[in-house]
């Protein structure tokens, strides 16, 4: 067996530091966790230690079959990919728990109207448990969002909201076509607007890309560390966070 990469943080950007990996090899624990990725239908992703990383989601877990089915676009080059390496690891999150294994065996099937990724039952998973940093969801009619030039679009700018934000992270919703942010990829002079009075420049360093399907809009959550903060741009987001939370507890009375 393998051993799995080196977790990268929360996607609120909560340091490895923060961290406490637990090996779970019961069983019934190792399908508690499986089943909650498959009912909840939470994003995986997959990555390989040369920087391969498909977005997937786990369809069915099979401890008796000893077998694993994952969600897989034949036609992304990705999934091609992934079928020739012998070294694939799954990360996903449980509210404050990441969740990683790896994966063994992967085969590629098709069937009538789907294909899909085969995989050996995992024998073992190693879980997470990270110190929750506070995050908040934008309140009232602001629209927080983030400004950044990415080096692969010739300069663009691109326009992401923001879904959530902490003191460490930042989560953005990509709404484009656009395969453009991978685990680990740094992100220079990104402007953080979360309202009239608050803009920050930071450095954005990507920890993980997942891809959310709710009715009737897809798009990319990509979960981000904050990099770079100045004093000046700490007490703006620690003002921002103060002044959003209560406005949350003032909206539930």
């Amino acid at each position: 067996m393998t051993t799995p990469m080196s977790p990268p943080a929360a996607a609120t950007g909560e340091p490895a530091a923060e961290t406490t990996e637990h090996r779970v090899r019961s069983l019934v624990e190792i399908r508690a966790l499986l089943k909650q990725f498959v009912e909840g239908d939470v994003p995986l992703s997959l990555t390989t230690p040369d920087g391969v990383h498909y977005a997937t989601s786990l369809w069915a877990e099979d401890p008796q079959r000893g077998v694993l089915v994952f969600a897989a676009d034949p036609r992304n080059p990705a999934v091609q990919r992934m079928t020739e390496l012998h070294e694939v690891v799954a990360t996903g999150y449980l509210d404050s728990v990441k969740v990683q294994f790896d994966v063994q065996d992967l085969v590629l099937v098709h069937g009538r109207s789907a294909s899909a990724f085969n995989a050996q039952y995992p024998r073992e998973v190693h879980r997470f448990q990270r110190r929750q940093a506070f995050r908040v969801r934008p309140a009232g009619r602001a629209q927080p969002h983030a400004v950044l030039t990415h080096p692969d679009l010739a300069r663009r700018q691109i326009n992401l909201r923001i879904l959530d934000i902490s003191h460490t992270g930042v989560a953005l919703m990509l709404n484009e076509e656009l395969d453009l942010f991978r685990p680990g990829q740094v992100l220079p002079d990104v402007t953080i607007e979360l309202d009239a009075g608050t803009r920050l420049r930071v450095t954005l360093r990507v920890m993980h890309v997942s891809e959310v399907s709710p009715a009737p809009t897809r798009y990319r959550r990509i979960g981000c560390e904050l990099a770079d903060l100045g004093m000046s741009a700490q007490r703006g987001l620690q003002h921002y966070l103060d002044h959003t939370q209560k406005r949350h507890r003032l909206l539930t009375l």
